[in-house]
């Protein structure tokens, strides 16, 4: 069996066999994953320098050599890497008295924070499967982002204590800005909220919960919803990047919510994050420091803040590492371009708009495929794998190890 790291499901029941470099068989693959595997091949790096092929010692001994004379270093990304790699990444940053910071940062992280603070409750996708028989997708699209959500965990599969499973005892919700995948499969119970909205809403199932008429104009499919939440024996939140960013710095009401339900029946959370391992890295720097991300170690101590966001932070490192991510594509186009225009060293076996950017690139093995590792589920379960092909490539987390060592 193979590990599928194309999502945070990270699920384990995955049967592949590769042949003269194509994927020729599979078996449980989603859409999704089976996408992943097929890119195995295509697009792999080369170490660069200046856009100019050298050894795989050169691009390392140059890459060190960047981050040892910068003053402000940034070490950003590490969704897509394994635990042991941001382990030796956070070990990195703290040498080098770096800023470190990862994609979480401008989304799901704030929400992270406060289920690993104990804020905001939260559970396993195994109990959602055994007990939960209303799952809430709050600005989440499962069907798009995570295709085997659905069936292996919050709707469809029988339980534990929900053997009757969609047919009788689970409740699908969706709360989203448009009618989406998911939202055409659970069509009875979508509420459609504005962009930015999602506050409102909030406030007008509390104002129900509390016996109050809701600040609506559906205010009977408002009252309708509140039924079903009073009703629900074991409930989940599934919130994704539609509700964070709605939300921002709201979160405070969310966190009321929650608790105004939980004095009527259990609801947990578990937040819907995009890539392997985001949660690994949250769990690691929140262990270290007590933050999730956004951390600098400049000075010798960890400062946590808005201006350690690579938002912020890119705009005034004068050197940069880029490692399970690709910044260049994804994020702010002013912050994008802020990393292109200093020296960025690039760690990724795929070639993407960073690499291509890049004055180093460092190919390393792909995560799950040729390099072995842990990663950390959505739901905070650690799922251990090993390589199923065999690999030449450094590990991400070896490249680190002799980055750190050059320096």
């Amino acid at each position: 069996m193979a590990i599928c790291t194309g999502c945070s499901l990270l699920c384990e029941d995955i049967v592949a066999t590769f042949e003269n470099g194509a994927l020729l068989h599979e078996k449980n693959l989603c859409r999704k994953g089976h996408g992943h595997f097929r890119a195995a091949f295509t697009e792999r790096t080369r170490p660069m320098i200046d856009g100019e092929q050298v050894t795989i010692d050169q691009a390392i001994e140059k890459a060190a050599e960047i981050l040892k004379s910068a003053k402000s270093p940034l070490l950003y990304g590490w969704s897509n890497s394994t635990l042991e790699a941001q382990a030796a990444g956070i070990k990195l940053a703290e040498r080098l008295g770096a800023t470190i910071d990862d994609t979480s940062s401008f989304c799901q992280g704030i929400l992270m924070e406060r289920i690993l603070s104990g804020k905001i409750p939260s559970c396993t996708l195994d109990d959602v499967r055994n007990y939960a028989d209303t799952a809430i997708f709050w600005g989440s699209d499962p069907s798009s982002s995570h295709p085997r959500h659905l069936s292996r965990f919050s709707y469809y599969p029988r339980g534990e204590k929900r053997q009757r499973s969609y047919e009788e005892e689970r409740t699908c919700i969706v709360v989203d800005v448009r009618k989406s995948a998911t939202a055409r499969l659970c069509s009875n119970y979508y509420f459609r909220v504005a962009p930015g909205g999602d506050a409102q809403f909030m406030e007008a199932i509390l104002a129900v919960l509390d016996g109050k008429i809701p600040k609506v104009a559906d205010k009977k499919k408002m009252i309708e919803l509140s039924s079903v939440l009073k009703k629900t024996q074991w409930g989940a939140i599934f919130p994704g990047l539609g509700m964070i960013y709605s939300l921002q710095d709201k979160m405070d009401l969310f966190e009321q919510l929650l608790s105004r339900l939980n004095e009527v029946t259990t609801f947990k959370v578990i937040p819907m994050v995009g890539h392997c391992n985001t949660r690994g890295f949250n769990e690691l720097m929140f262990e270290k420091t007590g933050h999730t991300n956004s951390v600098s170690f400049q000075g010798g101590s960890a400062e946590h803040g808005p201006k350690y966001s690579v938002i912020t932070a890119a705009k005034s490192s004068d050197a940069a590492l880029a490692i399970g991510s690709d910044p260049l594509s994804a994020l702010p186009f002013g912050t994008a371009r802020a990393l292109a225009r200093q020296p960025l060293i690039a760690i990724d076996p795929r070639r993407s708009l960073t690499t291509d950017a890049a004055k180093v690139v460092i190919p390393s093995a792909l995560s799950g495929m040729e390099a072995g590792g842990t990663a950390v589920r959505m739901d905070g379960v650690k799922i251990k794998f090993e390589p199923i092909m065999k690999s030449d490539l450094l590990t991400d987390e070896q490249i680190l190890t002799r980055i750190m060592e050059a320096i």
